[in-house]
């Protein structure tokens, strides 16, 4: 349960303008689609990805490192690993059983199958986006368990985007639908708080001093 009272108190420490960013930025925020991304191998590409999702308003990035353990690129990701939350698993099986479990289907992006061409893609339904390895690509195991094999359609020789480009391509269409749909797709209001509160200690120097203080006062 979040402490309304010194949620409040702690966003007096942020300039008007912080603050006024913190609530738009809440306001086109969505868990409704996810991303995925599986043993990444070029850590500038795990990062980039990271930075599209906070671009176009994904709230959650999943990281699978069953075989590369990295940690994330800071200059690439621009800052966008603090607004972002990372959700990192040791097995792609445990990442598609919690995903499973939270109700999203499973988005395999591919260009090797012909089942959804982008454009054809419906946003109405919860989804994570899965994104594989640079040169091998998706695991079987994502193919398997995958409900739609989603592909950007090309017209040129190459047959393949690099895995950061492919995602904010998908992103900025996928989010741009969605938003006109009807879909209950923001977060829900104990969401936005939990968030206000994360980013206020991302934010705010001397954040324990701060809330001991606070506590102090009100003994």
């Amino acid at each position: 349960m979040i402490d309304i009272k010194l949620l409040e108190h702690l966003e007096t420490y942020l300039t008007p303008k912080r603050l006024a960013r913190f609530h738009k930025v809440l306001a086109q925020r969505t868990k409704f689609f996810t991303v995925a991304t599986e043993d990444v191998y070029q850590l500038h590409n795990t990062s980039a990805v990271i930075r599209s999702c906070d671009v176009f308003g994904i709230q959650e990035v999943n990281i699978v490192e069953e075989r590369n353990s990295k940690r994330i690129d800071r200059e690439i990701a621009m800052g966008a690993q603090k607004w972002v939350d990372l959700k990192r698993y040791q097995s792609v099986k445990d990442c598609l059983k919690s995903l499973k479990a939270q109700g999203y289907q499973i988005v395999a992006t591919t260009p090797h199958t012909n089942d959804c061409e982008l454009y054809d893609f419906d946003v109405t339904k919860k989804s994570c986006f899965f994104f594989g390895r640079e040169t091998e690509g998706l695991s079987d195991e994502v193919l398997k368990e995958a409900d739609v094999f989603l592909k950007i359609p090309m017209a040129g020789f190459t047959e393949s985007l690099n895995i950061s480009v492919s995602a904010a391509i998908i992103l900025q269409h996928v989010t741009t639908k969605l938003k006109k749909t009807d879909s209950d797709w923001q977060l829900t209001a104990p969401e936005k708080l939990e968030k206000r509160l994360d980013w206020c200690k991302k934010t705010i120097k001397s954040y324990d001093d701060i809330i001991e203080r606070y506590y102090e006062t009100k003994k």
